[in-house]
């Protein structure tokens, strides 16, 4: 990767949920800065059209979400070496979320997809 990577978002979507079993907290590049180096095991789910997660289909690990149309590449925090130095920055989807946590209301928290948590250039 030769761009710098976007705070991690939590979403709480129930797409999210169900792919990772809790709510998904990833990161983002830009697609023109991500560079894959091997594709062995990768697999991709579309759940709706244009709309795809990846993942291992070897140990099962969630790694990439991504609007096939968009110029952004998600990538699941949690899959990635540490230290990466990065912070959670807001919540989203909250009205989706489980009910079985709490979210922190010290950052922001949208009901919807929306947030201001910009990609770096």
């Amino acid at each position: 990767m030769n761009g710098a990577l976007r705070p991690v978002i939590a979403c709480h979507c129930e797409q999210c949920r169900r792919f990772s079993g809790h709510f998904v907290a990833a990161t983002a590049t830009r697609k023109v800065y991500f560079q894959l180096l091997k594709a062995e095991g990768l697999k991709w789910y579309s759940y709706q059209p244009g709309l795809r997660q990846g993942f291992c289909q070897v140990c099962g690990s969630s790694l990439f979400f991504e609007d096939e149309q968009g110029e952004r590449l998600s990538i699941a925090a949690g899959s990635l070496d540490q230290p990466q130095g990065l912070k959670l920055a807001a919540h989203i989807f909250a009205a989706e979320a489980g009910d079985y946590y709490q979210l922190d209301a010290t950052l922001p928290i949208s009901q919807d997809g929306e947030h201001s948590v910009q990609l770096p250039l």
